[in-house]
C-alpha cells in the first residue's frame, strides 16, 4: 500500500494545488492512503474533511517579515512564534514516525514547514511545489530539505540558491478539476439569472473566499451603468453580502435580474462560475491567474496591495504581458476605473475570444499530472499509469 503524506496551509492558494492532487492520486488509485498534516481550524482542515483525507493538526509559527529590518522582526509576536516552531517540529516527526509514508509533498506556507523538516530528518523523499512566481519564505526553508522542487514558472529557478537549482524543476501549478466540470445552460439557472438575460455577456466578481471591500464598492457603484450592458455574478465574501443584498434589492425591474451576489461560490459551484463568465475581475492570486490561463478566460486583475514581494502584480503583469487580461492597481480602483477597464471587453465579443486565445499561451495543462507522477516516483511507485487524460490535459 503506497502511503503518501501531504502538507501546505494557511491559505486556499496552498491548498487547492494539494487538493487537486489527492484527487488525481485517487483517481489513479482508489486505495492509495494519504494523510494531510496542517493547522487546526484552517482552510487545509476543512478542505481535507470535505476530501475525506485524514488530518493531523501541529502547532504552527510564523515570522512576520517588516520593512523595518532586523528591528521589524524583534516583536512579541514573533519571539511567541519562534517558540511555536520547534513544538510543531517536534509533532511533525511524532507523526511523520508513526504514519511512515514513501513520499512527502509540501505546497508552502508555515505550516509546512515542520512537517517538511521531520520528514528530511527521517531521510524520506520529499517533493515541494511553489505556485507564486516568488518562492516564499516557506518553501525556501523547505527547499533545503527537498529531494526534488516544483515550480510553477521558469523564472522562480533565479530565486533558488545555486546548489538547489538542480533539484528544480517546472510543472506550472496543479488546479482543481472542478473548474472543467462547468455547464453553460446549468449554470445560468442555477445562479438564478432571470432567462432574458441570457443573451448578455456575463461578468464574474470575486475577491477570494474572503471577498474584497475595496472591490465590492466599486462594484456596487458601477452596477448601474454596467448592468446596461452585461449580468454580473458577484462573490463578495460574508462581510459585505447583506449590503449588497440591499444594492440587488434597489435594483429596477429591468436590471435587479441581471445581478446576482453570493457570499461564497462552493467547490461544486466554481466550474458553473467560470462556464458563465465572459470576463473575470478578481485577485491575481496564483490559483487565479493558473485556472484563467487554464480555461482561456479574459480578465481585469485587480492585485492584492501589498503581497509579499508583490507576487499578485507579478502574477498580473504575466497575463498582461501576453495581452490575456487588463491590471487595474489597487490604488486607482473606482467605479470609473472599473467600468473603464470593463466595459471594452464587455462591448467586443471578437476581442474577448483573442484576449482567452493569449492567456491560454501560458496554461500548463499537465501540471497535475507531472506533480504526482513525480512524487510517486519519490514514492518507488512506477507502475501506477495513468488510466485516461483529465480535461485539458496532453497526453
Amino acid at each position: 500500500m503506497t502511503k503518501i503524506l501531504i502538507t501546505g496551509g494557511g491559505t486556499g492558494g496552498h491548498v487547492q494545488p494539494a487538493m487537486a492532487v489527492i484527487a488525481e492520486l485517487r483517481r489513479r488509485d482508489p486505495a492509495i492512503e494519504l494523510l494531510y498534516i496542517g493547522s487546526a481550524d484552517s482552510v487545509e482542515s476543512k478542505l481535507a474533511a470535505e476530501a475525506r483525507v485524514e488530518f493531523r493538526a501541529v502547532t504552527v509559527g510564523k515570522l512576520r517579515r517588516s520593512s523595518k529590518g532586523i528591528r521589524g522582526l524583534l516583536t512579541a509576536q514573533n519571539a511567541l512564534d519562534a517558540l511555536r516552531v520547534p513544538v510543531g517540529i517536534v509533532q511533525a516527526y511524532r507523526a511523520v514516525r508513526s504514519y511512515r509514508p514513501d513520499a512527502v509533498l509540501g505546497t508552502g506556507g508555515y505550516v509546512s514547514v515542520p512537517t517538511v523538516v521531520a520528514a528530511g530528518l527521517r531521510k524520506l523523499p520529499v517533493l515541494t511545489h511553489e505556485q507564486t512566481v516568488t518562492i516564499g519564505l516557506a518553501n525556501r526553508i523547505a527547499a533545503r530539505w527537498a529531494t526534488r522542487i516544483a515550480l510553477s514558472f521558469e523564472e522562480s529557478i533565479n530565486e533558488l540558491p545555486k546548489r538547489l537549482r538542480g533539484r528544480a524543476f517546472v510543472t506550472g501549478n496543479p488546479i482543481r478539476v472542478e473548474v472543467f466540470d462547468g455547464v453553460w445552460t446549468r449554470a445560468s439557472e442555477r445562479f438564478g439569472f432571470d432567462p432574458e438575460s441570457n443573451e448578455l455577456p456575463c461578468v464574474y466578481v470575486t475577491g477570494g473566499a474572503q471577498g474584497s471591500r475595496k472591490i465590492n464598492y466599486a462594484v456596487r457603484d458601477a452596477l448601474p451603468e454596467l448592468l446596461l450592458r452585461c449580468r454580473v455574478l458577484h462573490q463578495c465574501g460574508s462581510a459585505d453580502i447583506e449590503e449588497m443584498h440591499d444594492v440587488a434589492g434597489a435594483l429596477g425591474d429591468m436590471l435587479r435580474g441581471r445581478y446576482v451576489v453570493r457570499p461564497f461560490v462552493e467547490r461544486d459551484e466554481i466550474g458553473d462560475a467560470y462556464a458563465l463568465a465572459d470576463v473575470v475581475v478578481g485577485r491575481a492570486g496564483a490559483g487565479t491567474v493558473c485556472e484563467l490561463a487554464a480555461l482561456g478566460k479574459p480578465s481585469v486583475l485587480i492585485p492584492l496591495e501589498p503581497s509579499s514581494k508583490n507576487e499578485q502584480l507579478r502574477n498580473a503583469e504575466r497575463l498582461a504581458e501576453v495581452g490575456g487580461a487588463v491590471v487595474l492597481r489597487q490604488a486607482l480602483l473606482t467605479p470609473d476605473a472599473l467600468l473603464e477597464a470593463v466595459m471594452p471587453l464587455v462591448r467586443d465579443p471578437e476581442g474577448r475570444a483573442a484576449s482567452g486565445k493569449k492567456v491560454l499561451m501560458l496554461a500548463k495543462p499537465n501540471a497535475t499530472k507531472d506533480v504526482v507522477e513525480s512524487l510517486l516516483a519519490l514514492a518507488g511507485v512506477t507502475t501506477l499509469s495513468d488510466p485516461a487524460p483529465r480535461h485539458g490535459e496532453t497526453t
